[in-house]
């Protein structure tokens, strides 16, 4: 499944100079994300439930065009006890 999103995003991205990064972070939250999922069984509504959100914005998160605040990407990570971007 994750192969199968990845290939989806890369089909639908629209980068130009002005998003490029954000997309780019976007994109690997979305990646980050779906793995989780897979990796613990969750559908859509399982991934809402644990991050007390709607399963429509677990569907932006996952949709790789999503532009969050570190705030928002902290409380993700806090919530499911994960890292959702390498620290080089």
């Amino acid at each position: 499944m994750a192969s199968k999103a990845i290939k989806f995003l890369e089909e639908h991205q629209s980068e130009t100079k002005e998003n490029a990064g954000w997309l780019r972070w976007s994109r690997q939250l979305a990646v980050t994300l779906i793995g989780y999922m897979q990796d613990n069984g969750l559908k859509r509504a399982d991934l809402a439930a644990r991050l007390c959100v709607s399963p429509q914005y677990v569907s932006k998160l996952l949709s790789g065009t999503a532009n969050l605040s570190f705030k928002s990407v902290a409380n993700i990570e806090d919530k499911l006890g994960i890292s959702c971007f390498a620290m080089t």
